[in-house]
């Protein structure tokens, strides 16, 4: 049986053709490049760090919020209790629970009770309080509104808050915190 020369020819190419389009294929499908996923990766990391700052940010916030909405609910209940007692309480928040408020709340960071200092009867040192109260609060953002609308007033009668400057801490030892007192 006779091949004619050009059908033989023809079988050939078709032979490196399909040999060229299976490397092709091969390799184009072998998956991504390690640059292609250091890239991927790199891209990733640098938003997952903006995405966590922003997050952190309002996160201080909440929590600054949360305070300054305590000491809210707090000077309610002191009213409630001046209203009922004719006074404030002479020492600490905790006469206030249950008849007053649920639970007396606390900082959210550290779980530990908001500042109070009852403002006492000058001169006798009767533990009556005539004059009402200073309540603050540590916030941690700096640049927060709800630092200008504070009382900014110091306290001298029993020594708990320290300053009235929004610059500092409310007491001597935290100063990397800003606070916010209010007052009756």
């Amino acid at each position: 049986m006779y091949v004619p020369e050009r059908a033989v020819l023809s079988s050939k190419a078709v032979f490196i053709l399909h040999t060229m389009t299976m490397s092709i294929i091969r390799r184009t499908s072998r998956g991504f490049t390690l640059i292609e996923l250091l890239v991927v990766i790199a891209i990733i990391g640098i938003l997952s760090s903006i995405v966590l700052a922003s997050l952190n940010t309002a996160r201080i916030k909440s929590r600054d919020a949360r305070r300054v909405s305590d000491l809210k609910q707090l000077q309610i209940a002191l009213q409630l209790y001046y209203d009922a007692n004719a006074s404030f309480p002479t020492t600490t928040l905790a006469v206030l629970t249950p008849t007053y408020i649920a639970t007396v709340p606390q900082d959210p960071v550290g779980q530990t009770a908001y500042f109070y200092d009852p403002m006492q009867v000058s001169g006798s040192g009767s533990t009556q309080v005539a004059g009402g109260y200073h309540m603050a609060a540590t916030l941690e953002d700096s640049g927060s509104q709800m630092l200008q609308s504070d009382s900014d007033i110091t306290t001298t009668d029993t020594g708990t808050i320290d300053t009235g400057a929004d610059a500092t801490g409310c007491v001597a030892a935290v100063t990397t915190r800003y606070c916010y007192d209010v007052s009756q």
